[in-house]
């Protein structure tokens, strides 16, 4: 039926156990344990996208990020503590700049815990979509926290190698680099882990930080050797080679935020989409595919051309069987808009009364008069 719109999120049909196998495989985090109990669970009540339980699996991911956050948190602020007892006692300002560094990565965790918070508000006439985008916020607070640690990282070396200082106890500013690495390198792998399982760019660009802390504390360390040695400007010199390397990870964290601020997406989940959608029984073709990450979580659009003798309700249905389709392809996907468009006369656009509002759905045009022609 021409220009019939469907939209419908995951809550308003139920699947069997098989699509629930399919996600839990497609998320490759989740413990044997964990799978093992969903699966029983299937077995006494049959999956189904209610309301209700698309509420409490956002909140679980939620959950999680959570976790990390205030985890990290945790092991930074001890980190940083340790690191300070020794900046007491030695004066090394190259360690006091890796001290500052990661008490403000370890402060990282206020914004994406206000972001996870927001994020699970539910949508509303003025949000519609709901509030997942406030992550997406929180990375451009995460990129300017990372840029502010370069300039601190480039400062201090600088500082350094025009006001060269004695270090004293350089094996318990050693000692500090070492525990600022592990703990800076521990963080950042459960947070980079934690992001790309839920989705988070803002925590993957939060690990990232994590990881340039990291560096800075073995330049101290290295620094530290130079001193014990009696070479003291091997600290300064390291220390700018590591700002270095922080501005390479810098770019490529606001890389990641910046696409997905500009609804990026990876062109493979486009080619799945369309893939699911030819495989659906009665769709003809397959015309514009849009998706878009809202925290992380998928929403999708796609038009579909179905034969023009279709009642409504058999297009409605053609419409929920290929949404369906969508669900078990894509496990992140929460929403999707299906357009329905038959094929048309020779010579007939069935949009044409859109002409005049600018861009009208030309893939779907081209696409029925590509099955008519």
């Amino acid at each position: 039926m021409e220009g019939n719109r469907h939209t419908h999120t995951p809550d308003q049909h139920s699947h069997g156990p098989a699509h629930a196998d399919a996600e839990h495989r497609h998320e490759s985090g989740i413990s044997l344990l964990t799978r093992l109990r969903h699966q029983l669970a299937h077995l006494v009540t049959p999956h189904s996208h209610e309301a209700s339980a698309k509420v409490d699996s956002a909140m679980e991911t939620s959950r999680e990020g959570m976790r990390t956050l205030w985890i990290s948190l945790a092991v930074l602020g001890v980190t940083a503590l340790v690191q300070a007892v020794i900046v007491a006692l030695s004066g090394s300002v190259a360690l006091l700049g890796d001290t500052i560094h990661n008490a403000a990565d370890a402060l990282t965790a206020v914004p994406l815990g206000i972001a996870f918070v927001l994020g699970r508000r539910a949508a509303n006439r003025r949000y519609t979509y709901g509030y997942g985008r406030a992550e997406d916020l929180a990375g451009l607070v995460i990129v300017a926290t990372i840029a502010a640690s370069a300039a601190l990282a480039g400062w201090v070396a600088v500082d350094r190698l025009l006001n060269p200082r004695d270090v004293t106890h350089p094996l318990a500013v050693a000692a500090a680099a070492l525990s600022g690495f592990a703990g800076n390198e521990w963080v950042a792998r459960y947070r980079i882990r934690t992001g790309r399982k839920i989705g988070s760019a803002a925590l993957v660009a939060d690990g990232l930080h994590a990881r340039t802390d990291g560096f800075t504390s073995l330049a101290v360390l290295l620094g530290a050797g130079g001193a014990a040695v009696g070479r003291q400007a091997v600290d300064p010199v390291i220390g700018l080679l590591i700002t270095v390397a922080i501005l390479f990870v810098l770019k490529d964290a606001a890389r990641e935020v910046y696409r997905r601020l500009m609804d990026s997406v990876d062109p493979a989940l486009i080619e799945t989409a369309e893939r699911a959608l030819h495989g659906v029984k009665g769709v003809l073709d397959v015309g514009q595919v849009r998706m878009r990450w809202i925290g992380h979580a998928l929403r999708a659009e796609a038009d579909i051309v179905v034969a023009p003798h279709l009642t409504v309700v058999e297009a409605h249905r053609l419409a929920v069987a290929a949404e369906h389709a969508l669900i078990h392809a894509l496990p992140r996907l929460t929403a999707a808009t299906v357009h329905t468009d038959h094929t048309s006369i020779v010579g007939h656009d069935p949009h044409a009364v859109l002409r005049h509002h600018g861009e009208r759905p030309g893939a779907l045009s081209v696409a029925a008069k590509r099955i008519t022609g």
